[in-house]
């Protein structure tokens, strides 16, 4: 296991808005999946931030038409229907050494390897490999590389589904926004959020944000939290709003928003709403840029990084 240091992570998350604008040069000179020609199934395979990012891009590939899926690279029998020349394997792995990612591929014929790391051994027994190109993330914490791999899906679905050009340098110049901004909203977040245990919530659409950002909270000060898709909100996580000093970290743009936030409100529960406005909310942070729907999926985990730093930081949630 990479050693992990608060510091450090927070020095990665500060230095997010220099590596995007890297990315988005890089990308506007190079196709990095140029290589994929006509696919009709594709398979993503990962862990943690890998399987959130690519949760999201299996789901605008399969409105798309295409027959996509995001795997567990852990699950038994990941390989039991071979990939044809039709099929597409992504093994994800941020360090490019996930246990569960390596023993996937292990007997697949073929796969390509997205990875921070194009030494590693899921990229030297990949078919291709695509960089990452996130820097050495020094806290030992998947943040920049989470960011860049979204991007990196994004840009996928894009070669093989068409689409807008991506906006990058704003996902950049929002995170920048943010950081900038941090003494106008910062501490405030952090204190409404200290409860029982922080709750993101998002759309379907953007469940990675609401998964990263728990994943934030668990991994760095090591705070119960807990992501949760809106809609279903209503029938899984709606009970602890009961018993507990209930935190949500909300990302609106859900038709069921107000669902939610009914219950949330006539329970007496903390709201903080990141991107947007939600009734009710103690505290409503917006950036540069949050009307793009993209632009808020790159960006919005920044909110839970930040405040999972300063509470790692200081040694408590």
């Amino acid at each position: 296991m990479i050693p992990v240091d608060p510091a450090l992570f927070r020095a990665d998350l500060e230095d997010k808005p220099a590596s995007l604008r890297a990315l988005a040069a890089h990308l506007a000179t190079h196709r990095p999946w140029e290589f994929v020609r006509a696919t009709r199934r594709v398979i993503f395979l990962g862990m943690g931030s890998s399987r959130y990012a690519a949760r999201v891009a299996a789901r605008r590939l399969r409105r798309a038409g295409l027959d996509a899926s995001a795997e567990y690279a852990s699950a038994e029998n990941v390989d039991a229907a071979p990939p044809r020349d039709d099929t597409l394997v992504v093994a994800i792995s941020a360090t490019g050494t996930s246990r569960e990612t390596l023993d996937a591929v292990a007997t697949l014929p073929s796969y390509v390897a997205l990875t921070n790391n194009p030494e590693s051994p899921l990229a030297k027994r990949a078919a291709h490999t695509v960089e990452m190109r996130a820097g050495a993330e020094r806290g030992g914490v998947a943040c920049r590389s989470f960011q860049h791999t979204q991007i990196l899906l994004d840009a996928l679905a894009g070669h093989l589904t068409g689409g807008e050009p991506a906006p990058i340098v704003a996902a950049a110049e929002a995170t920048e926004d943010l950081l900038t901004r941090r003494p106008e909203w910062l501490a405030r977040c952090g204190d409404l959020l200290k409860g029982d245990g922080v709750f993101p919530i998002a759309p379907v659409e953007r469940i990675s944000s609401a998964l990263q950002s728990a994943l934030m909270f668990r991994e760095g000060p090591r705070v119960p939290a807990d992501g949760c898709e809106t809609g279903d909100w209503s029938h899984v996580d709606v009970y602890l709003t009961k018993t507990l000093r209930y935190r949500a970290l909300l990302f609106p743009g859900s038709r069921y928003d107000g669902q939610a936030l009914e219950w949330l409100r006539s329970r007496g529960s903390t709201i903080v709403s990141v991107g947007g406005e939600a009734p009710g909310a103690a505290q409503v942070i917006r950036f540069r840029h949050d009307d793009d729907f993209r632009v808020r999926l790159w960006t919005e985990t920044l909110i839970a990084e930040l405040v999972a730093a300063e509470w790692w930081a200081q040694g408590a949630g």
